[in-house]
């Protein structure tokens, strides 16, 4: 999408690059460029990592517009009211759920405090956070406690067939093996979309959702 729905919200949406809108999610989403992944960037060299042939650095994401509309994203990170002005979209735009990056990942300590501030001023929205920055959000849970329970930080597994390490958060994994996977959107024969399903969103510390690698 390249401009708010609706023209009260143009100021925001402007000012942190506009959301996303993934066909499969059950509503908007933000995205920053896979190539600006801290961990996901090394992974990428790494055979049999779940980054080695990542989505979100072809197809529809390869497009020269949506590049340029993720690194928009990505600058505005350092936007002094990117908070405000993302709570304020998730508070008019979301119904219910959220999710974090169907591109990209946490930036650094800074940017996870500021998607920490936007979950705690819409509590009325569950966000869902998939991560690989395992060392950036250990930092923030020794200086900080534990997460709002509104923001599912869930660890995704660097390796192919390797679930996330248990530190009494969500994690997920990517498989091979069709028998294993339990996202359904993921799935070859399914319609690629979430439907109903908010296994991601599920905030007990065992959840873990096994993704089949497509």
């Amino acid at each position: 999408m390249s401009q708010a729905p609706r023209k009260a919200l143009q100021g925001p949406w402007d000012r942190v690059g506009g959301l996303s809108a993934p066909s499969k999610m059950p509503s908007y989403s933000t995205s920053t460029p896979a190539l600006k992944c801290n961990v996901g960037s090394k992974l990428r060299a790494v055979p049999g990592s779940t980054c080695e042939e990542c989505y979100a650095r072809g197809g529809f994401y390869a497009i020269r517009s949506v590049q340029a509309a993720l690194m928009r994203r990505y600058d505005a990170l350092e936007s002094p009211t990117w908070v405000d002005d993302m709570s304020t979209l998730v508070d008019e735009l979301v119904d219910e759920y959220f999710r974090w990056h169907d591109s990209g990942d946490i930036k650094d300590l800074d940017h996870l405090r500021n998607i920490v501030a936007v979950a705690r001023n819409t509590p009325h929205i569950m966000h869902w956070l998939p991560t690989r920055e395992y060392r950036v959000v250990a930092i923030y849970r020794q200086l900080y406690g534990e997460f709002p329970p509104n923001l599912v930080v869930r660890l995704s597994g660097h390796m192919v067939g390797r679930a996330a390490p248990s530190v009494g958060l969500p994690t997920s994994e990517v498989t091979t093996d069709l028998s294993k996977a339990t996202c359904r959107a993921t799935l070859p024969d399914s319609d690629h979309k979430c439907g109903d399903c908010r296994e991601c969103w599920d905030t007990s510390a065992e959840s873990t959702v096994v993704y089949y690698q497509h």
